[in-house]
């Protein structure tokens, strides 16, 4: 590298953090305290407007993401259900191994990385397959840089009486995302993407539906048992069960007040136009986009075929000399893929820097 400085993150995650951020996560109070009680439960209000739920309950879990992907599956489930896990991705079969691991029956749909999932392959599947539980979908997964039709895919979920899981961990707050308009049942994302905090604690949403499911199944539970969480969290002075990541929460707390300073149209807008920006001047560089019949992509993050005969570790190593780190491709695009996050704290003049040093390669 060029400098001694940390690279810049332009990465699925984490992401960059704000120096305001890392200066709020320096405060440490007692967990069992009226004064963190009140941070906690309003880092869970400023949450409802990303996650477009007002009301549901949403639960710090204190882990990243996949443990509370983990968590809906111990929770709402027992050994030899059968759910509809969408695999367009690494994600979406992360999501399906964790539920195979625990005994259910698996079905899997959307395996082909190139495309979006397809929501009437989900309503032929669960045609094919009777008593499915629920349906577990990646609303932004990182490894194509897709952006999969959750709204749709919940509501032939809901049609067919199973559960719509969804995982937003690199799309809330960078994507719209409207948990109770699209009346999905089970939602989580993670500190360390567009919520532009450190790794280690995911925000869960549990609706009415998934709560009965748990209230009369799942599986033995104790860290991550989310009736555990809300019981405490419900309290008139909030707590998480155990210690809580106390830095984490008051990270997230200024995160989101940023987000809401900025306003969640402008942060839309601005990863929208952080996306056409990579993607027009990449293609003029001669790169192609990941996932050929990919027909909606995500705000937060690029894949990129790399031109042919190129090794994508040498043009990751080139970006890193010039200060900037960005990453390859996972599974099927592993061998010939670039990814670019631009999600968070990014901003243009960052795509900028990295798309310069992209056209020096």
């Amino acid at each position: 590298m060029s400098t001694g400085a940390p690279p810049l993150l332009m990465t699925p995650g984490p992401t960059r953090i704000p120096d305001r951020v890392l200066q709020a996560g320096t405060r440490v109070v007692h967990h069992r305290t009226p004064e963190f009680s009140a941070a906690l439960a309003e880092m869970v209000e400023l949450a409802r407007p990303l996650f477009g739920a007002p009301a549901a309950d949403i639960l710090p879990v204190h882990g990243t993401g996949r443990a509370a992907m983990e968590g809906a599956i111990v929770n709402f489930f027992l050994p030899g259900d059968s759910v509809i896990c969408c695999t367009n991705g690494t994600f979406g079969e992360m999501w399906s191994g964790f539920a195979e691991k625990y005994g259910l029956n698996v079905v899997r749909v959307g395996t082909d990385w190139n495309r979006n999932i397809d929501p009437d392959e989900v309503a032929d599947a669960m045609k094919a397959h009777p008593g499915i539980r629920g349906v577990t979908v990646v609303q932004s997964d990182t490894s194509s840089g897709v952006l999969n039709p959750v709204a749709e895919v919940a509501r032939v979920a809901r049609e067919n009486g199973a559960l719509a899981l969804v995982d937003g961990i690199s799309s809330v707050g960078g994507v719209p995302f409207l948990f109770d308009e699209w009346e999905l049942d089970f939602a989580v994302t993670s500190s360390q993407k567009c919520l532009m905090s450190s790794p280690g604690l995911a925000l869960a949403v549990v609706g009415d539906r998934a709560w009965k499911m748990a209230e009369h199944g799942g599986m033995p539970r104790a860290y991550l048992d989310f009736a555990a969480i809300r019981k405490i969290m419900n309290r008139a002075l909030p707590e998480t069960p155990g210690t809580t990541p106390v830095s984490l929460v008051f990270q997230l707390l200024e995160a989101e007040t940023m987000i809401h300073e900025e306003g969640l149209h402008s942060v839309f807008d601005r990863h929208s136009a952080m996306a056409d920006r990579v993607r027009t001047r990449t293609a003029e560089l001669g790169y192609t986009l990941a996932g050929s019949a990919i027909e909606e992509r995500s705000p937060t993050l690029t894949a990129l075929n790399v031109p042919e005969g190129v090794d994508p570790d040498d043009i990751r190593e080139h970006v890193l000399n010039a200060g900037i780190l960005i990453a390859v491709g996972l599974g099927t695009f592993k061998t010939n893929t670039i990814r670019i996050g631009h999600m968070g704290d990014i901003r243009m003049s960052d795509v900028d820097k990295t798309l310069d040093a992209l056209a020096e390669f």
